[in-house]
């Protein structure tokens, strides 16, 4: 939880907008419709890219800190940093796994 809390601007701003597309799932789930499905995908087009590049801004911060220090980095704290820098793709895939899962509901309530 530590990880979530610190997460930074451009982090937050990835996972919430990979959290569009799973309330848009969610309200697929209950009221099916084409208008919805047709904003699900670029929904979801827009939160894999913004995961991906949430995922290359922490490996980037990452490489920054390290050739920053003047002193050799432990391997300890390269696994934690390279830890916390899943932490958004983590959250941002599961959002839309949580998505899909709705609009399979939905498909199921139309046929």
């Amino acid at each position: 939880m530590k990880v979530i809390v610190n997460l930074g601007i451009m982090a937050i701003l990835g996972v919430l907008t990979c959290v569009a597309p799973m309330v848009l799932g969610a309200w697929f789930a209950f009221r099916p419709g084409e208008r919805l499905l047709a904003l699900m995908r670029p929904l979801t087009l827009a939160a894999v890219f913004a995961a991906i590049s949430n995922t290359m801004l922490g490996f980037v911060n990452t490489l920054v800190y390290i050739s920053s220090r003047s002193e050799p980095v432990s391997t300890q704290l390269l696994t934690g940093q390279l830890a916390e820098t899943m932490v958004v793709p983590f959250l941002s895939f599961g959002c839309l796994a949580a998505a899909w899962l709705g609009v399979a509901v939905g498909m199921r309530k139309q046929l």
